[in-house]
């Protein structure tokens, strides 16, 4: 009787330690794939030269002094937001696309440190989408000294902001059916003296991604290409005004 239970013993915690296993593996392998339009974007497009880097992808365009470095949404493919930061390199921003562990941001939230400490810019910005942009703002929170700017696009902050030579920006739709909207006002108290918000008429919270639709969210008005155009017009603005400043 004794032998029984100790190899009962030794049984259920491998057993569990299988369908916890299975359960991780089902759950980080189950996210929403890039549009197939989007191999287009791996290679050099307009202005933009695109390399591949050890943390994702370097958007090399005509500018020469600011860069973004974007974090993805949860759960989606990191090359679905190409499109849009090949436009923003297209203006003047260099953008940095990061590649997430399992696709979750919250595993990889110091991944901008190599970068900016192997790249030399003027300027530094940080942005991402939902997830990636609620970890983009706690990175934000901890390296003010190092950065000019967040940008947040259907996400929000549950961190400290504030600082007088720091800018913000929160970019949403008015169709998003994912983002809570209490979190976002809760976000507000956080923010510094420059900050502001754009509305999206039409906009849904998938619309900043080339990754199809999302589970829960609702159906946008416009085009993704139109929401895609919209924002990178908005942080072009902020960028420009945190210049003048």
């Amino acid at each position: 009787m004794k032998k029984f239970w100790k190899k009962k013993k030794v049984m259920i915690p491998t057993v569990m330690i299988f369908i916890l296993s299975a359960i991780c593996f089902l759950y980080v392998n189950d996210y929403y794939h890039a549009d197939k339009n989007v191999q287009d974007y791996f290679q050099d497009g307009g202005l933009t030269k695109t390399q591949e880097i050890t943390e994702g992808f370097y958007l090399d365009g005509p500018g020469k002094d600011t860069a973004v470095i974007f974090y993805p949404g949860a759960k989606v493919e990191y090359t679905a937001y190409l499109p849009l930061l090949h436009k923003l390199t297209n203006e003047g921003i260099d953008c940095f696309l990061v590649k997430m562990p399992c696709n979750l941001a919250f595993l990889g939230m110091n991944k901008a440190d190599k970068i900016i400490s192997s790249y030399e810019y003027e300027h530094w910005y940080i942005a991402g989408h939902s997830l990636g942009g609620a970890m983009a703002a706690s990175y934000a929170s901890d390296h003010l000294d190092k950065l000019e700017g967040l940008i947040l696009l259907a996400s929000y902050s549950i961190k400290e902001l504030k600082s007088e030579s720091f800018s913000v920006i929160s970019i949403y739709g008015n169709k998003d059916g994912l983002l809570s909207m209490d979190k976002l006002e809760e976000g507000r108290k956080l923010m510094p003296s420059n900050y502001s918000e754009i509305c999206i008429e039409g906009g849904n919270h998938a619309g900043f991604g080339n990754y199809g639709s999302q589970k829960g969210d609702l159906k946008a008005d416009i085009s993704t290409e139109q929401q895609q155009a919209q924002t990178v017009d908005a942080i072009l603005k902020m960028v420009g005004k945190q210049k003048e400043n």
